[in-house]
C-alpha cells in the first residue's frame, strides 16, 4: 500500500461539537495505515454569537489525539498570529493530502488561505461536507450568498468531494457548481468510543428499575423534532407509559424552548426526565447504559452523531426516514423506521419498541470503509 501523508482540518475542542469527534476519529482511522496530522480550528465565531457559549472553553471530552498524531490547535476566527503558525504547521508536516471537514460558513475564510497554502505545496485537497451550512446559518441574510461564493472559490482548487449519503451528493450539487469534480460516498464511521463501563451518575429516585426508558440524545434544535416525540409520548394513555421513560439529554440552540415548554406541561411529566445541558464524555456511556432504545425523529438531516453512537450501542433506534439518515442506518438491524412530522406514528413506535427490549445488533459501520474511499479518491486524482 502506497502511505500518503493525511491532515485532517475540522473543529477543535474550544467549540465541542460533533464534528470534534469525528474530526479526531478520522485523523486516527487515517492513522491506522499511513501517516496523518490535524489542523483544529479552534475559537470559530466570537463566543457571544455561539449557542453553546457558556461552555466554549470548558473541555467535556475525553477523547483526544494519540501521541502518534501531529496536531495544531488551532486556529482563531480572527487569524493573528495562528494562522501563520498553522501554515507553518502545513509546511513542517508537508502532507499530501488536506482533508477539510465543512459544516460552518465561520471556517470558510481561513479554509480559503488552508487550501491556497496547501496547493503551492503540492497537497491534494478533499472537502468533506456535513452540511451544505448550518441550519441556523441559513436564516442569516447574508451567510447563504458568502458560503457560496467562498465554496466555489474553494471547489475550485479541489480534487474532490466526499459525502455521507446520495442524498448529502444531490444537495452539495445543488448549492455548489462541482461541474466535474469527484463525488464519493463514504459512510461515517462508527462512533463507539462513547460506548463502554458507565460512570456513576444520578438517577431519580423514583425511577423503576422495570421501566422502559427511551433517550432522545443531541443538541435541541428546531429540525430536531423534539416537539413531535414529546407529543407521542403525552399521548400514552396511563396504562401504556406506565412502564416506560423518556429521558430527553441535549442543549438547546437558537432559543428553540418548545420542547421544553412542552415537556414542563406534559401530562406525563413525572414520566420525563430532562437533562438541559450539553455533558461531558463521562455521562454520555452512562445515559446510553440506561437506555433500552434511542429516538431521534429528526425532520431534516444529513447526518447524526447521536445515531452512531446509538449503533455502536446496539440499541434499537426510532428513526425518520429523511435525508441522509437511511444510508445511514438503513442496514441496520435496529432501526424502526417512522415519516417525519408525525407523533401518531411515533406513538405507535414508542408502543412497539418494549418488544425489543434487551436486543443488541451488530453495528455495520467501519472506519476502514471510510478510509478507503478516500484512498480510492485520491489515487483517481493522480497521488500515487
Amino acid at each position: 500500500m502506497n502511505k500518503r501523508h493525511y491532515c485532517v482540518v475540522g473543529s477543535g475542542w474550544a467549540f465541542t461539537s460533533g464534528v470534534s469527534y469525528y474530526t479526531c476519529r478520522l485523523t486516527h482511522a487515517f492513522a491506522d495505515d499511513h501517516p496523518a496530522s490535524a489542523i483544529l480550528m479552534r475559537r470559530l465565531i466570537p463566543r457571544l454569537f455561539y449557542p453553546g457559549r457558556a461552555r466554549v472553553g470548558r473541555p467535556v471530552n475525553n477523547l483526544d489525539y494519540g501521541d502518534h498524531v501531529a496536531v495544531f490547535d488551532g486556529i482563531d476566527w480572527w487569524w493573528l498570529p495562528s494562522l501563520l503558525r498553522a501554515i507553518r504547521f502545513l509546511r513542517a508536516q508537508r502532507p499530501d493530502v488536506v482533508v477539510l471537514q465543512w459544516w460552518t460558513a465561520a471556517v470558510a475564510h481561513s479554509y480559503l488561505v488552508l487550501v491556497l497554502a496547501a496547493r503551492r505545496l503540492g497537497a491534494t485537497v478533499v472537502v468533506e461536507f456535513h452540511e451544505t451550512a448550518d441550519t441556523g446559518e441559513r436564516r442569516l441574510p447574508f451567510v447563504s450568498r458568502y458560503v457560496r461564493v467562498m465554496g466555489r472559490a474553494i471547489l475550485r482548487r479541489c480534487a474532490g468531494v466526499v459525502v455521507h449519503s446520495e442524498f448529502d451528493r444531490a444537495e452539495v450539487a445543488a448549492h455548489y457548481p462541482v461541474g466535474d469534480l469527484p463525488i464519493r460516498v463514504a459512510p461515517h464511521g462508527p462512533f463507539d468510543h462513547h460506548v463502554g463501563e458507565p460512570a456513576p451518575i444520578a438517577r431519580d429516585s423514583d425511577r423503576d428499575s422495570d421501566d422502559f426508558t427511551v433517550l432522545f440524545f443531541g443538541t435541541i434544535r428546531p429540525y430536531k423534532g423534539l416537539e413531535h416525540l414529546v407529543e407521542a409520548f403525552d399521548s400514552l394513555s396511563g396504562d401504556e407509559v406506565a412502564r416506560m421513560r423518556l429521558l430527553v439529554v441535549g442543549e438547546p440552540w437558537e432559543g428553540w424552548t418548545r420542547p421544553l415548554d412542552l415537556i414542563d406541561t406534559s401530562r406525563h411529566r413525572d414520566r420525563i426526565t430532562l437533562v438541559d445541558r450539553y455533558v461531558h464524555d463521562d455521562e454520555v456511556a452512562s445515559f446510553f447504559a440506561q437506555a433500552d432504545a434511542v429516538a431521534l425523529p429528526y425532520l431534516r438531516s444529513s447526518a447524526s452523531g447521536p445515531l452512531h453512537i446509538a449503533m455502536s450501542a446496539g440499541l434499537p433506534v426510532v428513526l425518520t426516514d429523511v435525508g441522509g439518515l437511511r444510508a445511514a442506518a438503513g442496514d441496520y438491524e435496529g432501526a424502526v423506521w417512522v415519516p417525519p412530522f408525525d407523533p401518531n406514528a411515533l406513538r405507535a413506535a414508542l408502543l412497539e419498541l418494549p418488544s425489543r427490549r434487551g436486543e443488541r445488533y451488530a453495528d455495520p459501520r467501519s472506519w476502514a470503509d471510510t478510509v478507503a474511499v478516500y484512498d480510492e479518491l485520491v489515487r483517481e486524482a493522480g497521488r500515487s
